[in-house]
């Protein structure tokens, strides 16, 4: 039969109408290419466009049937989705052309049917609309239709139920015009990535294959070997090249209600999923946190331990030779800290049973020793796993992969699917919201863009959202408008605590050359200072003696500063008081501390005043880790107006 009846006007290159004479079975290139015109529809309607579906672009009627018209709005929809836009209106048009004596023509009485069917996804806010439908509309194949949606876009992207991403429409199976999310489930991806996204990070030595587990559980591809899975996430060149992480980067690893991991590579493209799409389809997610192994970045490492907020780390040791002092003082690093640690043995594949006898007992006697405490759980199946979920503050899971055959990966998986979140960010929210900068952006067309974690409290971002950066090197606080917010590349109004995200600013630039890492964005009272007092524990280890004016490097969260001892107090923890060995020698009246000590010590930064508070944890250290402790008072800040 012959396209030649029109029933609407020739389609216009520009202009907020599309014609569709048919969406499906499009694969993940045409899909990106269909999403691309729509936004184009979209801008050119000022964020509204109009699909007519079932028409070619002269106007005529496609002569379709109902099952390809839904079919097509269904995907039409979905692309929507993906650019944060809803179908506000779905409309199904039969009986405007009819067949008499063997030949098409308009309908003689010029009263098609027009039906008003609700969209797949709901109304803005996720609900349901529920449309009472006209039993004069036929969806059985052979009727003649066309369909016309009208799309809007929309400032937010945390809709229920969770958006698809255009690539899963590749695979998605033909049907009767509807789709139900992926899950049985309703959420929104920033429930997903705040209340169901567990922190957690990977250390252990250079040589451990750190980077190469999760280049495989984050593309679901096994190692050849050589590496290659390594470069999937790797940053640099030259880490690429030598095989040696320098730097801290995050990766997402997503799972679907049913455990499922969401990982792999597009079917078309040739690289692997984005955060984004994995955000989408992903039910829970876990943040894995790729640190530094080499003693010569050990300080990158403790800074990313220490402002990386990780639920649990796994401490990765190479099974082919014994554990090093590396892998000791990343142990150490964790359990002051008090993260929950999980022992992974990697290259178990071709290792000589043997050697890795040999490093089994050293791990072993590594986490049973007085500084650790804890007690090794090896895990043979997923019955152990459910054993050991209520216990990781005292025992030590025990794992055995392989990235070249695959073995253990998959237990692997079920354990970090299974873990529960240990870290309540979600009990912050009614707190003054409190944005960590981890790393400053110049975006083009942007400006400066700053990335970090939401520590506390929640910012509706927009024109009116004014919010406070510093402090700056003289202590003071930087006014500014918060314009925009992504979270896992997610364009969003709306960040609360528990979330890792990018907020745009407006700067000038000369205060954009003031912008530093470390730096803290607040909402309401600002406040700097250079001293503050913490009560503090000296680690057992290698000697050390700590008296007044000692000077160490200081990781508060995000901030680092060197910082020097201006008055040392011991707490007293024994009946007797302070004890002779808490004395110099020679100056009796000067308190020194040793491995093992407790006590309240009032410390100074070296270079600028900087945002601390009551409450948070710090770490000292003059080389290698010294200390622990938790700030405990403020006796001096510089309020900001």
């Amino acid at each position: 039969m012959r396209r030649s009846i029109p029933v609407v006007p020739p389609e216009q290159q520009k202009g907020p109408v599309e014609y569709k004479r048919q969406v499906n079975q499009a694969n993940t290139a045409r899909l990106r290419s269909l999403a691309t015109q729509m936004s184009f529809r979209m801008d050119e309607g000022g964020g509204s466009c109009r699909y007519y579906i079932g028409v070619e672009d002269d106007g005529c009627h496609s002569l379709l049937d109902y099952p390809s018209v839904a079919e097509s709005a269904r995907v039409l929809e979905c692309i929507a989705r993906s650019l944060n836009a809803i179908v506000v209106e779905r409309i199904m048009i039969q009986n405007e052309v009819v067949e008499r004596n063997g030949e098409l023509g308009i309908a003689p009485d010029g009263k098609p049917i027009r039906v008003y069917e609700a969209p797949i996804f709901g109304d803005a806010a996720g609900n349901k609309v529920v449309v009472k439908e006209d039993p004069m509309l036929c969806k059985e194949p052979g009727v003649m239709t066309r369909g016309e949606l009208s799309i809007h876009r929309v400032e937010t992207h945390l809709l229920d139920p969770s958006p698809k991403s255009v690539a899963e429409l590749a695979n998605a199976s033909q049907g009767n015009g509807t789709m139900e999310a992926s899950n049985d489930e309703s959420f929104s991806i920033g429930e997903t990535l705040s209340a169901r996204n567990i922190r957690v990070a990977v250390v252990g030595n250079v040589d451990a294959g750190k980077s190469t587990l999760i280049g495989t559980l984050i593309t679901a591809a096994l190692d050849d070997g050589r590496g290659k899975s390594r470069t999937a996430i790797m940053k640099h060149r030259h880490e690429i090249e030598s095989g040696r992480t320098s730097t801290a980067t995050t990766h997402l690893l997503g799972f679907r209600s049913t455990g499922e991991p969401v990982t792999g590579r597009d079917a078309v493209r040739a690289k692997r999923k984005s955060e984004d799409e994995v955000a989408r389809e992903s039910y829970k997610t876990v943040t894995l946190m790729d640190l530094a192994g080499h003693e010569k970045y050990l300080k990158t490492t403790i800074h990313g331990v220490s402002s990386g907020f990780a639920d649990y780390a796994l401490i990765m040791v190479n099974a082919r030779q014994p554990p090093t002092h590396m892998t000791q003082q990343h142990l150490n690093l964790c359990c002051s800290f008090g993260i929950p640690v999980i022992v992974v043995f990697t290259k178990i594949d071709g290792c000589p049973e043997h050697a890795y006898e040999t490093c089994r007992k050293e791990v072993t006697k590594m986490l049973r020793s007085p500084e650790i405490g804890k007690k090794p759980f090896k895990i043979r199946n997923e019955e152990d796993i459910v054993t050991v979920m209520d216990k990781l503050h005292t025992l030590a899971p025990m794992f055995e992969t392989s990235c070249v055959t695959g073995q253990g990966i998959t237990l692997l998986q079920k354990m970090l699917f299974s873990l529960p979140k240990r870290r309540k960010h979600e009990n912050k929210i009614n707190r003054k919201f409190e944005f960590l900068a981890e790393d400053i952006f110049n975006v083009p067309g942007v400006g400066p863009v700053v990335s970090g974690f939401v520590n506390a409290g929640e910012l509706h971002v927009g024109s009116n959202c004014n919010v406070y950066v510093g402090p700056t090197d003289d202590g003071s606080f930087m006014k500014t408008v918060a314009k925009s917010a992504q979270i896992a590349r997610i364009n969003t109004t709306h960040i609360t605590a528990g979330q890792s995200a990018c907020l745009a600013f407006a700067l000038n630039k000369e205060m954009r050359k003031k912008l530093r890492r470390g730096m803290v964005v607040l909402k309401e009272d600002p406040f700097s200072t250079r001293e503050f007092d913490a009560e503090i524990c000296v680690l057992k280890g290698e000697g050390t003696t700590i008296r007044r004016s000692y000077q160490a490097y200081v990781h508060i969260l995000n901030v680092r500063q060197s910082a020097f001892a201006k008055s040392i107090e011991i707490v007293n923890n024994s009946i007797g008081g302070v004890t002779r060995s808490h004395y110099a020698s020679n100056e009796e009246n000067h308190i020194v501390l040793r491995p093992g000590s407790r006590a309240k010590v009032r410390f100074e930064f070296a270079q600028r005043p900087e945002y601390v508070r009551p409450g948070m944890r710090m770490l000292f250290r003059d080389g290698r880790v010294r200390g622990v402790g938790i700030i405990t008072s403020i006796p001096e800040a510089t309020a900001v107006n």
